[in-house]
């Protein structure tokens, strides 16, 4: 049974990392929108950690390295490990149109870019899993 939960998280976090590539990807597009191309791939990752308009991302980057942690761990994984992460992720990647913080902005990225919203659906189907 640890198996199939390692690799039921594994999967998730897999999932996650996708989504957290198409936000980035996405939240690239309209900052250069806003402000003009970034000039170098270091300079985007100086942004991406330290700029405030990449800041909203950071919950779910901690999320997904919190996973790899537990991953990494020597004790064997518990079904109790990976429904805490799926409940973590189920209430992270919830939008909401009004208010603040991550959430707002997660709305945002849905309505702007059909890639958030698939990348978004498969998350969901993982965590509707039963098994």
């Amino acid at each position: 049974m640890t198996a199939t939960i390692q690799q039921r998280l594994q999967h998730l976090r897999h999932a996650l990392l996708d989504l957290h590539k198409t936000l980035v990807d996405s939240e690239r597009v309209t900052y250069e929108q806003t402000f003009g191309a970034i000039p170098s791939p270091s300079q985007f990752l100086q942004l991406l950690t330290n700029d405030s308009w990449f800041a909203w991302l950071h919950p779910i980057s901690q999320l997904i390295v919190a996973m790899d942690e537990a991953l990494d761990e020597k004790e064997p994984l518990t079904q109790a490990v990976m429904e805490s992460f799926a409940q973590q992720t189920r209430k992270l990647l919830v939008a909401t149109e009004t208010g603040d913080g991550f959430s707002k902005d997660y709305f945002d990225a849905l309505q702007r870019d059909p890639d958030v919203v698939f990348a978004h659906a498969a998350v969901a189907r993982l965590l509707n899993l039963k098994n």
